[in-house]
């Protein structure tokens, strides 16, 4: 009937936003001129308290599900979005980066100035700056609606396009810093043109091709909009990408927007936890490039 219950009284829905909204508007904003004024203390004294509750929640219940918990009477976890999430990004990943990668290399090392090049790199201009809700409606219209339902495969294609102009502008800028002696030298010895450009100027630029990988990766890992549209939700465990999948942006999303307390702390764990997840990964991924150079 559009009521919920909420401290321990009936409201409709439409009071449930106005309080949600009274929450966000009195929330204090800090002064760097005039200092720290008592609301703001409280203000971040309410912030701080939130974090601890995020990081406790993470060493806690967030990893099991909303079924384990609720057999035992207990509110549910996350862990099914989270295993939706390393499904859907690692897959957009696997479509993304090698085709980001490939026409990069052509932009940089076979088609510079050809009118292919250009038309390549005015729609990576436009992908980039493409807002990523419109990208989910783009996939919605693509391949949910024809197809007749969500899907993880969905939602991981419109994470790709996301990805892609990032990964075709940066691998282009860091091939383009390689000097061209260094090639002509390796051409000189009599190397083929695929041999240099995977041995010799690949090499030379990896680092800077795996921070622009890194950066769209963490891109995508924040994104809500598309998912929305494509991957959609699932309460429950699910390992087929033909089918809808719960994913952490999605599950912040919908708990955030929730009544219930519960909700709004697994809410800012999850938070955190995609915050630790990409800082791991890309430390990760720096120090082992760089015990590859070292070697």
């Amino acid at each position: 009937d559009g009521s919920y219950q909420f401290e321990g009284k009936p409201h409709t829905s439409g009071e449930m936003i106005d309080y949600l909204v009274g929450i966000v508007r009195d929330f204090p904003i800090v002064s760097v001129e005039d200092g720290l004024a008592e609301d703001d203390w409280d203000g971040w004294r309410l912030l701080t308290e939130r974090l601890s509750d995020a990081v406790q929640l993470v060493g806690d219940d967030i990893f099991v599900t909303n079924r384990d918990l609720l057999q035992r009477g207990i509110a549910g976890g996350v862990a099914n979005a989270i295993f939706g999430t390393f499904l859907i990004t690692g897959i957009a990943t696997l479509i993304g980066v090698p085709s980001g990668i490939l026409a990069g290399t052509y932009l940089s090392e076979y088609g510079r100035r050809s009118k292919v090049s250009a038309v390549v790199r005015f729609l990576s201009d436009i992908l980039v700056s493409a807002p990523s809700i419109v990208i989910g409606v783009f996939v919605y219209a693509l391949l949910v609606k024809p197809f007749g339902g969500f899907s993880a495969l969905a939602g991981s294609i419109s994470l790709a396009i996301i990805m892609l102009p990032v990964v075709v502008r940066t691998a282009e800028e860091m091939l383009k810093l390689v000097p061209d002696s260094t090639r002509e030298a390796a051409l000189a010895l009599g190397a083929p043109h695929w041999k240099v450009t995977v041995h010799v100027v690949y090499r030379g630029a990896m680092r800077g091709i795996l921070t622009g990988v890194m950066l769209a990766v963490a891109r995508v890992s924040g994104e809500t909009a598309p998912l929305l549209f494509t991957s959609f939700n699932n309460s429950f465990w699910n390992f087929k990408p033909t089918e809808p999948t719960a994913t952490l942006t999605v599950t912040i999303f919908n708990y955030a927007m929730g009544p219930y307390e519960d909700w709004h702390q697994k809410a800012w764990g999850a938070a955190f936890l995609i915050t630790a997840i990409v800082l791991v990964v890309t430390v990760t991924a720096r120090l082992a490039l760089a015990g590859r150079k070292g070697s």
